[in-house]
């Protein structure tokens, strides 16, 4: 145990340490300034602005002209990939000659991807050849997460903005955050990987023999550059079926501790590259304090439910000193475990290096009750910061009610519109989890693809659509996911998610762009103090309870409640 503490301690210090000088660089690219990698990328920016007609430097949009150019992106790259997609089987690089995918999966798969998502219904070695890898899922990983990166430095741009239409160019802000973030940081990602025995070639797969006589085949492929950026962008889809437990995706106690920091490095940037961008580090540093209480109750609440052990178990000889072992790979253990499914519910990113399905009830929880207050502790890149955005305004707004006065948020009047879109926006997962769930439980035909009875079957339901909601990703791994009716509703799903969110939010940041500042007062809100995070905290604790805290009462709540009377499910 207390080398897991020990543990958890140093990732939040490295996260930290790392996050805050890359919040500074992203700064200085979305804000035109020179950085190290200028001299080299920059020609390359400008060739592929030119070439696609915007010049070199591309004018300012209107937030309805920027949200119209990430939603007509997002189309074509879903089309792109849905028929990549649907002539696998003619298409070349598929070594097992792996058939193409049924309609319903591939719209599921493409919508997956192209939302930042990346749940799979299928198992990624046996289902995708080398070229879906690599032309479809992986452009996407990189695409997407530059969606949502743009969006969220265009949101920061409306707060900062002062009595202007522009909130930045979609165009200018995607290359940017590919050519300057994205693929630097994924090509050594990547190098470290193949360093630690990740596979990285087009071979064939091979087929072994086991020491019982068995005969096995063993997958390849570009499987190193898929993982790097599936981590980087909270992308999470895992080449290998068994995601980040597999050895040949995860092999080594280095990487599993790299790729849980590159998990959650980007997001935690964000909030210092807001506080640069703002011009006062402490308004960031209270957002990025706010993420960490949060993120650290929710771990506090996963490994204390593991590291106890099952008491179903406790009259059995059977050895449960380093915890609850069940669904996870012995060489990580609960901390590493917990601390996975932690960061990996905290942003979009879905991966999984133990088997979900598995935890405890109140394991179980934590990760769920984080993706359905939209995943914004520390979110997806761009998109967990900008869901927090909207907590911060809804707090702000909140704030102002209780001394009577109009609120403000650095030096911005948030009014009736800037309330009422992020309510919008906050409508989303319960619609998807409650709605759409709801629908999955009370048809027979859908409901059986949860095989568990009682509480444990509602939560493996509740899971996958807030899962696919929250544009996370992960799964229990019991849940039958690859039918129609989940394969169309789980994409409709992810698709409210991601562009009910994003739109919203654009016009709030044009709400705010346009709007005079006025200066700070006697009676304005400090919003960089302790008492600040601890409202904002709460704000997304009631929020996140009113909603949700009825249905977990059902799922995880009384199955925790059953465990300790002694019944399992």
């Amino acid at each position: 145990m207390a080398t897991d503490l020990l543990q958890f301690v140093l990732y939040v210090v490295a996260l930290t340490a790392l996050a805050w000088p890359l919040g500074l660089y992203m700064a200085r690219v979305f804000s035109g300034e020179r950085t190290w990698l200028t001299p080299v990328v920059r020609p390359v920016e400008r060739g592929l602005l030119r070439a696609c007609g915007l010049g070199a430097e591309p004018a300012g949009q209107h937030w309805s002209r920027y949200a119209l150019a990430a939603l007509a992106f997002n189309l074509a790259g879903w089309l792109v990939l849905y028929a990549v997609l649907r002539l696998q089987d003619v298409l070349p690089l598929n070594p097992q000659d792996l058939p193409r995918l049924t309609p319903d999966l591939a719209f599921n798969t493409a919508v997956s991807f192209v939302t930042n998502t990346n749940w799979q219904a299928y198992g990624g070695e046996t289902t995708m050849s080398y070229l879906s890898q690599m032309v479809g899922l992986t452009v996407q990983n990189f695409v997407s997460a530059a969606t949502g990166i743009a969006v969220a430095v265009a949101v920061v741009r409306g707060v900062v903005g002062r009595e202007t239409r522009a909130i930045g160019n979609f165009w200018a802000d995607l290359v940017r955050s590919i050519l300057y973030l994205l693929l630097p940081l994924s090509i050594v990602f990547g190098l470290f990987l193949v360093w630690q025995g990740v596979p990285q070639n087009l071979d064939a797969y091979v087929e072994a023999t086991t020491l019982e006589g068995v005969r096995q085949v063993i997958a390849q492929g570009p499987a190193a550059a898929q993982i790097a950026i599936k981590q980087l962008g909270t992308n999470g889809g895992g080449f290998f079926n068994a995601n980040s437990a597999v050895p040949y995706e995860n092999p080594t106690p280095l990487t599993n501790f790299v790729e849980m920091l590159a998990i959650l490095l980007i997001p935690a940037a964000f909030p210092f590259l807001f506080g640069r961008m703002v011009k006062d580090m402490r308004q960031g540093v209270a957002i990025f304090a706010a993420m960490l209480v949060l993120f650290l109750g929710a771990l506090a609440l996963t490994y204390g439910s593991e590291i106890g052990g099952n008491p179903l178990l406790a009259d059995l000889p059977v050895d449960q000193s380093a915890g609850s072992l069940e669904g996870k790979e012995v060489r990580f253990g609960t901390g590493n475990s917990a601390l996975w499914a932690t960061a990996t519910t905290a942003a979009s990113n879905g991966s999984v290096n133990a088997m979900h399905d598995s935890f405890k009830p109140l394991a179980m929880l934590a990760p769920m009750l984080q993706i359905q207050t939209g995943e914004v502790v520390f979110g997806g890149v761009g998109s967990g910061f900008y869901g927090m955005l909207a907590f911060v305004l809804l707090t702000v707004f909140l704030a102002g009610l209780m001394v009577g006065r109009t609120p403000e948020y650095l030096g911005k009047k948030i009014e009736a519109r800037e309330v009422k879109l992020a309510v919008i926006a906050f409508l989303v997962m319960p619609l998807g989890v409650l709605g759409f769930g709801a629908l999955a439980a009370a048809i027979p035909s859908a409901a059986a693809s949860a095989p568990a009875a009682g509480p444990h079957g509602l939560s493996e339901i509740l899971y996958a659509y807030s899962s696919a909601t929250g544009n996370n990703g992960s799964a229990f791994a019991g849940f039958s996911a690859n039918t129609v009716f989940h394969n169309t509703l789980l994409g409709i799903a992810m698709l409210l998610g991601r562009y009910v969110f994003i739109v919203p939010m654009l016009a709030v940041a044009g709400s705010l762009a346009a709007k005079k500042t006025v200066p700070a007062s006697a009676g304005t809100f400090p919003t960089h103090t302790m008492l600040f995070v601890t409202l904002l905290v709460a704000v997304i604790l009631i929020i996140g309870g009113l909603t949700f805290f009825p249905v977990l009462a059902l799922g995880p709540i009384a199955e925790h409640v059953a465990m300790l009377a002694g019944q399992s499910f």
